[in-house]
């Protein structure tokens, strides 16, 4: 047996481990990645150490840094109640606004990254706050982050359009965005029914929630006999008014001068403790160190496989496929599984070279194949263990974070078996209109 199969068997091991037993999976990988890279392949220590993930660590701990200060002094609570007036009390609508910034932010050029780490604390406080599924949440902004992805000014849309002019095959980034754009609109209007959303939408009582929340604030304001500090608890105070300057910042920085978002993060979350070190208490421990230790666990062992030629012998064995249609399947399955737990960039960058005899096959369409390739290996980004959905797990409320870790892995299991097959059969079998 070689070597690559029992790294991927260990690998699935890994899993099937931590969910009998109750050990932090990143533990488990952080032990298989020194077995599987010194033991057996004969990697030294320090190429362990490259693997590591520190810039996955320096984001997650950062950014739940903030957003625990942000949290804690109720900034985001009133920027909640904020957004429930903008959707006039439909808390239904909710989830699409976050669909909707998504695709926003990330078919303009921002970063799938950032703008999964600027919404997702946001938008699950809202969920917690008026008792939305916290996964549909979830799931529905990172559909719209991926949304987005395939616009000509995103990195996955230049990357892709990139590979394809530097092989001389004919493309047109317009037709890729515009088809992985519709079939993301179909899968979170998916995930929107099959979580209830739609009752949500439609349910009559919307609207005294938005009542309530309006009289709330009104009575906050005219109610002399509460104490000054419950008042300040639920209206804008000059804190958690640096709060959000501190937030527009964060985003002015990663955004338009391409700071690393982690460590603009700790910048803004240290600024803000000095203003009011007294309310700092309890800050680092809502940091879930925990989720981060698992991520950045299976991430080292997953760039372990990655030196030891494990995603290079995957990818290979699409080249050596003579029928293009099962072949584009075989990619978009493959696409759809290692980008689950590995840079989806990278991923699209190694893909598109190994698929040229596919795309340059006259029998399929070129824009059909890597509409269906991009789609899998970008749709299955809400994986706890890709960096969106690690974001995703360590921004989780209102609910055990074992059982949401186990929903979005189900989650996760279910977008990596039927995304890349729905891409496959409406871009390659079926064929778009235009």
């Amino acid at each position: 047996m070689s070597i690559e199969i029992v790294a991927i068997i260990v690998l699935l091991l890994m899993f099937i481990i931590g969910a009998i037993f109750p050990i932090n999976i990143g533990i488990i990988g952080f032990v298989a990645a020194f077995i599987m890279g010194v033991v057996v392949s004969g990697l030294s220590v320090d190429d362990i150490f490259s693997a590591f993930p520190a810039d996955l660590f320096i984001l997650l701990a950062g950014v739940t840094f903030l957003f625990a200060i942000v949290q804690k002094n109720g900034t985001i609570d009133l920027i909640s109640k904020w957004g429930l007036l903008l959707v006039r009390g439909n808390t239904g609508l909710i989830p699409w606004v976050m669909f909707a910034l998504g695709a926003l932010l990330t078919s303009i050029g921002t970063s799938a990254i950032a703008a999964a780490s600027i919404l997702i604390p946001i938008a699950l406080r809202i969920a917690f706050q008026y008792k939305i599924n916290p996964l549909m949440m979830g799931l529905m902004l990172l559909i719209g982050v991926t949304a987005g992805g395939f616009s000509p000014l995103h990195l996955f849309g230049v990357v892709v359009n990139g590979m394809m002019d530097s092989q001389n095959i004919p493309h047109s980034p317009g037709l890729l965005f515009l088809n992985t754009f519709i079939l993301c609109v179909i899968v979170a209007i998916i995930v929107f029914i099959l979580f209830s959303g739609l009752r949500k939408f439609i349910r009559k009582d919307s609207v005294k929630q938005y009542t309530a929340a309006t009289t709330e604030t009104i009575d906050i304001n005219v109610n002399q006999e509460e104490s000054s500090e419950e008042r300040s608890e639920e209206r804008l105070t000059w804190y958690k008014g640096f709060t959000l300057l501190g937030i527009v910042l964060l985003i002015i920085l990663a955004l338009g001068y391409n700071v690393n978002m982690g460590f603009a993060a700790f910048g803004v979350g240290l600024v803000l403790s000095l203003m009011a070190p007294k309310r700092q208490e309890g800050v680092l421990q809502s940091i879930p160190w925990p989720i981060i230790l698992m991520v950045t666990g299976i991430v080292t062992y997953v760039g372990v496989l990655e030196q030891i030629g494990v995603i290079e012998y995957m990818t290979h064995l699409i080249a050596g496929m003579n029928n293009p249609i099962m072949a584009t399947l075989t990619a978009s399955y493959i696409g759809g599984i290692i980008s689950s737990f590995a840079s989806t960039t990278g991923f699209l960058a190694a893909i598109i070279p190994l698929s040229i005899p596919i795309l340059k096959d006259p029998h399929v369409s070129s824009i059909g194949v890597i509409s269906s390739i991009s789609f899998a290996s970008s749709i299955v980004d809400i994986s706890p263990f890709s960096t969106n959905g690690a974001m995703l797990l360590a921004n989780a409320q209102g609910m055990n974070q074992n059982e949401f870790f186990r929903k979005l892995l189900i989650a996760s299991v279910c977008f990596i078996a039927l995304g890349p097959g729905l891409a496959w059969v409406i871009f390659v079998v079926i064929g778009t209109p235009w």
